[in-house]
């Protein structure tokens, strides 16, 4: 059974046990955020603001990233890896409500509140996660159109999934479940660094799609069978990603 997480006592990106990368680190930190489009469209000024405040760390499987409850101190976006979006309650049964793959960024509802965070962030794989402060965000949102537009885009397309998501849940099978979940990381609006290929374990897919190990095994070469993916060790090659999403559809 998941043990229950618990909200730390301070901030959960102010330590961890592996590497960060902020302003002392110009470089390698501009680098990372040149890989973003929204931070591409920002104007020079602005994106001097993000590289002066923002900072990524690096974190190991199964750590929590940002906990419930705590401060939204910070936008978040997954520049390598993969982590989890999900709730726990007292006795440790647990909801996860999205897996966010590298190349995603998440968080910009409580940010913009300036409330706790209604989930636990935690990391599916070794992930490196970039965050920038939330006086930044906001700063952003006051000066930059282009900034703007994207964080409108993105609420709008996380609305979606989250919609899809208990849609899915309440209608479809596992097998189903598990094609829907798979196509959700494939969303190029949410995770426009995705490719084909997804680094994912089954387990971590069971996570995703709220099923056991055993039962994505079976849905997986189910999907397989039909010519939507391909599989090998920890990884799924989409080779028909239009199919992938209209798989169980019928159902709702």
């Amino acid at each position: 059974m998941t043990q229950p997480i618990m909200p730390p006592d301070k901030d959960p990106l102010a330590t961890a046990a592996t590497g960060r990368i902020d302003a002392r680190n110009a470089a390698q930190l501009a680098a990372l955020f040149e890989r973003c489009a929204w931070f591409r469209t920002l104007a020079p000024e602005h994106r001097a603001w993000v590289l002066e405040t923002s900072h990524a760390q690096a974190w190991a499987a199964g750590a929590i990233v940002a906990a419930r409850e705590a401060p939204s101190a910070y936008w978040l976006g997954v520049s390598s890896g993969l982590v989890k979006l999900a709730i726990f309650n007292a006795s440790g049964r647990g909801c996860t409500f999205s897996g966010v793959p590298h190349g995603g960024w998440f968080g910009e509802g409580s940010v913009i509140k300036r409330e706790p965070r209604k989930y636990d962030v935690i990391a599916l794989q070794p992930s490196l996660v970039m965050a920038v402060t939330a006086d930044t965000f906001h700063r952003l949102m006051d000066s930059s159109l282009p900034f703007n537009r994207f964080v409108i885009h993105q609420l709008n397309n996380r609305m979606g999934e989250f919609i899809a998501l208990i849609q899915n849940s309440r209608l479809l099978d596992v097998d189903a479940r598990v094609a829907q979940a798979l196509a959700q990381m494939f969303n190029p609006d949410l995770y426009p660094e995705t490719g084909r290929a997804l680094e994912i374990s089954q387990e971590e897919i069971g996570m995703l799609a709220g099923a056991s190990r055993q039962r994505v095994n079976q849905a997986l070469q189910t999907l397989e069978r039909e010519g939507l993916v391909t599989l090998s060790y920890n990884r799924v090659d989409v080779v028909d990603l239009g199919a992938l999403r209209a798989f169980g559809r019928d159902q709702i």
